[in-house]
């Protein structure tokens, strides 16, 4: 708990408390779950348990055994109706959870299940996760929030000397409006406000409360509807809801009319697409100003402050992505459809980071980039076109050469004869025998042709020399092993793109982009939605980007591999073979351990040697600048 700040508050847990719920499971009354033969191990696993799955909350624990209860039921139904949480002492009089509110107790909940995911799931029982990580508040929630109420008049109303904790009462009603507000757009919203500043002295007096900012942490839930344009209200008929909800969002409020037929009240929040992820923000704000008559300074959100990083000309050109799909998508129609070729193309699959979400600045359509037919001759234009890698393969066949050189250069008559038949269908194609380009619809797509032959083929590496670096067939299949994976996992948590981006963005900034790929970047970044332990896996892509800083600083790179397993591929003897692979790798930390290489051992299906990405770089120096940034 105590690493958990947001939990281990004045209105969530402490020592005292958990101390006495574990008392009360050792009792008949909370069904004697922990006894003296249970080891430690054993006893924080079944009260972990019994925070995050029992039904006796609702019921209300009461630390005091069945046969010398002195509390009625009408008793603890009352404690249960006055308080959020209701634990009742020895005694039968006093609740000691007094001060727990439901959104803390909705809180420690969900940590607790948290929790339990680790231990499963974690190496070693997830000993580092839970005990050794600090999960603090701007780390833990997709979106944060600081508000400033100093001088507000919510604020200087409340009256410090009443029993009831009168300065408790402005966090219920921001969560209330929140929670009002952003429906089931969030899991949960968290509100804390430590109303006296840590040097607060007594003898000031209730002058300095409320000084402090009041913190929000509000954690997204499935991004299609945290990030949906329109909220929908109750249907005009139902009159006594349809005034709650225009009195509530005031000039917000409007009736519209939807696809099938129905007439509801409702709330738009038009933005771009590149900007739904401040729809959060701005609901917040405008709920907040206009109930508690805030002003936009006293609001400070934790959501776009890097957006600026992303952006070409005032917008983000991830914006223009559905035409490269669509290029990309005409240039594989017309692959597959030629026919006079020896061999027909059998895969066309898209190899640049720009298809799979992942690029810093996606490539926009150039105005020198079309076909013949409608090429377009602008005053000014980039005098670079960059070009998106393509791998395809074609048909199976026996009569492929066995000799290296000899494959490389029927490789290169195939893709020349696919320009010359692509060429003769109005694209503008540029060929040599090391490359063809195909310039269609805005893009620049370089062809590249994969056969499963040169896997084992190693190239010759200038001056006759035979290094261990991989054929280009092995590199063509880990690239498309890599690209597979990341659109996958792309599809499955919409916020990794944006991270990503902002991880390569901050790597470049740094000066460490030609030490580091963007593939190994990519990597990391998987690693903290597969094993977000122990939080959920981000869904903003600030909270991401920070987490990724502290992965990277805190990792253990000199004596653990990072095992990224993207589609639960590893059994046991997989993850044997990859710390065997890990252990050969640091032979060399026994003589000098100062020279370790590689710095990074990021194993994956389909490299558990990490020789794809970080086998000759980042090194040990590098590493140790790199990581140490943060």
């Amino acid at each position: 708990a105590r690493q958990r700040t947001s939990i281990y508050s004045h209105d969530c847990l402490n020592g005292y408390l958990i101390s006495a719920i574990l008392v009360f499971l050792t009792l008949d009354s909370g069904g004697s779950i922990i006894n003296r033969s249970m080891t430690t191990r054993q006893i924080f696993r079944v009260a972990i348990n019994f925070f995050a799955t029992s039904k006796m909350w609702s019921k209300g624990l009461v630390i005091q055994p069945m046969k010398k209860r002195t509390i009625s039921k009408e008793g603890i139904a009352h404690l249960l109706k006055t308080f959020d949480v209701a634990i009742c002492d020895v005694s039968g009089h006093v609740n000691l959870a007094f001060r727990m509110t439901k959104s803390a107790f909705s809180e420690l909940q969900d940590e607790a299940a948290c929790t339990l995911n680790c231990l499963d799931k974690c190496r070693d029982g997830g000993f580092e996760e839970l005990f050794m990580t600090k999960v603090d508040f701007g780390a833990k929630f997709d979106s944060c929030l600081r508000i400033n109420l100093k001088g507000n008049s919510k604020v200087t109303a409340l009256s410090f000397c009443s029993d009831d904790e009168s300065w408790r009462v402005l966090e219920k009603d921001v969560q209330s409006l929140l929670q009002q507000g952003l429906t089931d757009r969030t899991k949960m919203i968290r509100v804390l406000w430590r109303s006296t500043p840590s040097e607060w002295n007594i003898m000031d007096g209730f002058s300095e409360f409320g000084s402090s900012p009041l913190i929000v942490g509000v954690m997204l839930s499935l991004l299609e509807k945290s990030y949906s344009l329109v909220d929908i209200g109750p249907n005009p008929e139902n009159r006594d809801e349809a005034i709650k909800f225009r009195k509530f969002w005031g000039e917000k409020a409007e009736l519209r009319r939807f696809k099938d037929g129905a007439i509801a009240e409702s709330t738009v929040w038009e933005t771009e697409t590149w900007e739904r992820h401040t729809i959060i923000k701005r609901i917040a704000d405008y709920v907040l100003s206009k109930h508690l008559l805030l002003r936009q300074e006293d609001l400070t959100h934790v959501v776009d402050q890097l957006d600026f990083c992303l952006l070409v000309g005032g917008q983000d050109p991830v914006s223009s992505s559905g035409a490269l799909l669509e290029a990309f998508d005409t240039l594989a129609k017309q692959l597959r459809l030629l026919d006079d070729v020896p061999l027909k193309i059998s895969t066309v699959q898209p190899l640049d980071s720009a298809f799979r979400h992942t690029s810093v600045f996606p490539p926009e359509p150039h105005p020198l980039a079309y076909e013949k037919s409608s090429q377009r001759l602008p005053n000014f234009a980039a005098t670079c076109v960059r070009s998106l890698e393509v791998m395809i393969q074609l048909e199976g066949s026996g009569n492929w050469p066995l000799d290296p050189v000899a494959m490389e250069k029927t490789k290169s008559a195939f893709l020349l004869r696919i320009g010359e038949s692509l060429e003769d269908r109005g694209m503008f194609v540029t060929a040599s025998e090391d490359e063809v380009n195909v310039l269609t619809s805005g893009y620049s797509f370089l062809l590249k042709i994969f056969h499963e032959r040169g896997l084992v083929v190693q190239k010759q590496a200038g001056d006759s020399n035979i290094q261990s670096a991989p054929s280009e067939d092995k590199e063509l299949f880990f690239r498309s092993q890599h690209s597979s994976m990341i659109n996958g996992l792309h599809g499955i948590y919409q916020a990794y793109g944006p991270v990503v981006r902002l991880a390569k963005r901050w790597i470049s900034a740094h000066l460490f982009s030609s030490f580091i790929s963007e593939e190994a970047v990519e990597l990391v970044a998987a690693y903290l939605f597969l094993r977000p332990f122990p939080f959920h896996a981000p869904s903003s892509r600030v909270t991401g980007f920070l987490r990724f800083l502290r992965l990277l600083s805190s990792f253990d790179w000199t004596f653990s591999p990072m095992i990224v397993d993207i589609n639960n591929d590893f059994n046991l003897k997989d993850e044997k073979e990859i710390n065997e692979n890990f252990m050969l790798s640091r032979r060399s930390y026994e003589q000098n351990p100062h020279d370790i290489e590689p710095a990074m051992f990021l194993a994956t299906s389909y490299d558990k040697s990490s020789e794809a990405w970080t086998k000759q770089s980042p090194s040990k120096s590098v590493g140790v600048y790199l990581f140490v940034q943060m």
